[in-house]
């Protein structure tokens, strides 16, 4: 995939910030103003729930895990209305709102290739390395006829290495993003598939 929007810069937001986040309503409401593709939104929510549930295992504070949470599901906000002005939009918004630069950082930081920032916190690799993962297990559920029931890591590692499934999946993004956040890739797989067969 080519460049998106390079943002150009890699700090947002202001630093007094720190902690500012948005409640769940407020998320909700930009949401449902800002996203109409229902395919979109479900995929937002998956990346949501996966940067929630591992934040609940790292043993992180309910506001922490908030932050998590919110950043994958506002990563792609901006993407259905103005896919030219992708991460642009929903960070320029953020910063007008006086949004936490942890939360800002980390949605800037989902598709470094695309947007020129290098993910940098334990948030920003994983949110890098949980997205595509995430759409593409997705794709890989609905080829299956029980969807998520019986699928495993070899079943997922196998599609991947058809390169006319999900081709627009970026295979190379996948392996990078698991291994800058320091998490064995089979790890990975298996914690996308046990949380988003909860989702369905």
């Amino acid at each position: 995939m080519a460049a998106l929007h390079n943002l150009g810069r890699q700090t947002f937001g202001n630093p007094d910030n720190k902690g500012n986040l948005p409640s769940r309503e407020e998320v909700t409401l930009l949401l449902n103003e800002w996203v109409h593709n229902e395919k979109l939104r479900f995929h937002m929510e998956q990346v949501g729930t996966l940067m929630k549930t591992w934040a609940q295992k790292k043993g992180l504070n309910e506001k922490e895990v908030w932050l998590w949470e919110a950043t994958g599901l506002l990563h792609d906000a901006d993407w259905d209305q103005w896919p030219d002005l992708h991460c642009g939009k929903i960070i320029a918004y953020g910063e007008e709102q006086g949004w936490d630069p942890d939360l800002l950082h980390g949605i800037a930081s989902h598709g470094p290739a695309h947007f020129g920032v290098e993910p940098v916190s334990p948030l920003d690799h994983l949110i890098y390395a949980l997205d595509e993962l995430s759409g593409f297990v997705h794709a890989v559920s609905l080829v299956r006829p029980g969807g998520y029931d019986g699928m495993s890591v070899k079943s997922v590692k196998k599609k991947m290495k058809e390169k006319s499934f999900a081709a627009q999946v970026s295979r190379e993004e996948i392996t990078d993003g698991a291994s800058r956040a320091g998490i064995d890739l089979d790890e990975l797989i298996a914690f996308v598939i046990s949380v988003q067969r909860e989702m369905e």
